[in-house]
């Protein structure tokens, strides 16, 4: 494949005006082009900033298909999600050259596809010669080449409107309950939906997918573990069947056994590593809740979630501390971001995600529930964009759900500083008259860049977070 070729397809190029052409004249005279190739390479995308490579989850098309513009074709595995990548143009799926479970290097070719059937034979020839680089480029992520990671957060984005004009827009598609086989081609399902399914014994075809293009995932195998294993009487089975799948699940583990990161958990243990070169510090500040509380009972019932709550008193603080939701990213300056993106952590099948509530400071709470409402249920289908997840200037994590009182938080790189919230729990404490009384109080820990924020800053944010979660009033305007 020419490098002319190559180029045009990186995520970070611009929409090409020709593919697989050279241009007609290098005169000065505005360039013209003419369109002489017949075999075109998919490659694979970048699905998010951060991305370097990506793993071959499921081909949704097989070899010698006939392909739509528009049409999925692939489901690839970021290091964030599960997405389908899209045909950019009409043809035909020649040659398959990374197969499902494969790993590519962002902007490598994962297949070839021919503009009509005359041309599939020669496309596979190609794909035949080349096997060699192909294979040892997908196999192996000590090649990967990986493009910059964008300087702004309003950047984040930028990769996946490029793959869309160049390969095909990698979409998210809402989710549907329909057959994840037809036709006696293979099952799409997810690489912890198989793990799953093997380990409880679940035949995928049999199983209806709730993913994307009605993709199988964790949840639609655990479903159907859970029908399978039900009881005659009812009421005994809806408390026995979750437990029982669980002790399925878990006795299906082989202990002593060896088990490759996924992409999201290797993106994990990067972003782990790299954290280790940011010099942190933490402060820890107790906060009485029964106000916090007893306006949660009071709104509940109107979607009102306590995480959208805690997110919007601690981006009302954040707008009275500039410094604390600044970030730095190459050691030598900060940016005062223009808005306060609260990202919340939520665990998935196989790792963790950050959702984002966009101008949680602006928006009013009932809108911001239903906002994470849908993020939520996006993020556990993996149905995020990039701008979803990877655009926080702040970000939450929260294991008081748990019963988890108190905890540290590991800082996310690229951002200032992130609160570890703690469970409320009823505290004998002394009262101003010097009385003894109860009240609920939970445990914030936050960790912040030193290069940045300093304790002064923390305490004052603190404070203030304090006195709007005390009185909050202003939470629901």
């Amino acid at each position: 494949m020419s490098q002319l070729l190559r180029s045009t397809f990186l995520p970070s190029a611009p929409r090409p005006a020709y593919i697989g052409s050279r241009p007609a004249s290098s005169s000065s005279a505005p360039t013209r082009f003419v369109v002489r190739a017949k075999i075109r390479e998919i490659f694979m995308p970048a699905l998010s900033s951060t991305m370097t490579e990506g793993k071959i989850v499921s081909w949704i098309k097989s070899e010698g298909d006939k392909l739509s513009k528009g049409e999925s074709v692939v489901v690839v595995e970021s290091d964030k999600a599960d997405m389908d990548v899209e045909t950019f143009y009409d043809g035909y799926l020649a040659a398959i050259m990374v197969e499902e479970g494969g790993v590519a290097a962002v902007g490598s070719a994962i297949a070839l596809l021919a503009e009509s059937e005359a041309e599939i034979e020669e496309a596979r020839s190609k794909a035949a010669s080349s096997s060699s680089s192909s294979s040892s480029s997908s196999s192996s992520s000590s090649s990967v080449s990986a493009a910059p990671p964008p300087t702004q957060p309003e950047e984040a984005a930028a990769p996946v409107k490029a793959v869309k004009e160049v390969v095909g827009a990698t979409t998210v598609l809402a989710s549907s309950a329909h057959p994840a086989s037809e036709g006696g081609k293979r099952v799409v399902a997810s690489p912890y939906a198989k793990k799953l399914a093997k380990e409880l014994k679940v035949e995928l075809a049999g199983v209806l997918g709730s993913g994307p293009l009605g993709r199988i995932v964790a949840k639609d195998v655990q479903a159907a573990a859970e029908a399978a294993a039900a009881e005659p009487v009812a009421a005994k089975a809806e408390k026995a069947t979750a437990p029982a799948a669980a002790v399925a699940a878990a006795a299906g583990v082989q202990l002593g056994s060896v088990v490759p990161f996924t992409t999201m958990q290797g993106a994990v243990s990067r972003n782990m590593v790299e954290s280790l070169s940011v010099p942190t510090f933490r402060v820890g500040y107790t906060i009485t809740t029964d106000a916090l509380d007893a306006l949660y009972k009071k709104i509940k019932s109107k979607g009102v979630t306590m995480t959208a709550l805690l997110a919007k008193a601690t981006a009302l603080a954040l707008a009275k501390h500039p410094v604390v939701n600044s970030s730095c990213r190459d050691g030598k300056s900060f940016t005062y971001n223009s808005n306060i993106n609260i990202a919340v952590a939520v665990a998935i099948d196989g790792g963790l995600i950050t959702p984002v509530l966009p101008d949680a400071d602006k928006v009013d709470i009932y809108s911001l529930s239903r906002k994470w409402k849908e993020l939520v249920d996006k993020a556990r289908a993996k149905q995020l964009q990039p701008h979803e997840y990877n655009t926080g200037t702040f970000t939450l994590s929260n294991l008081g759900m748990f019963g988890v009182d108190r905890f540290d938080a590991i800082l996310p790189p690229g951002t200032g500083a992130i609160m570890a919230v703690g469970a409320s729990q009823p505290t004998v404490v002394g009262t101003k008259d010097g009385r003894i009384g109860m009240k609920n109080q939970m445990q914030v820990n936050v960790t912040a860049d030193h290069r940045v924020i300093y304790g002064a800053d923390l305490a004052s944010f603190l404070q203030t977070l304090a006195k709007i979660i005390e009185d909050p009033k202003d939470l629901t305007f």
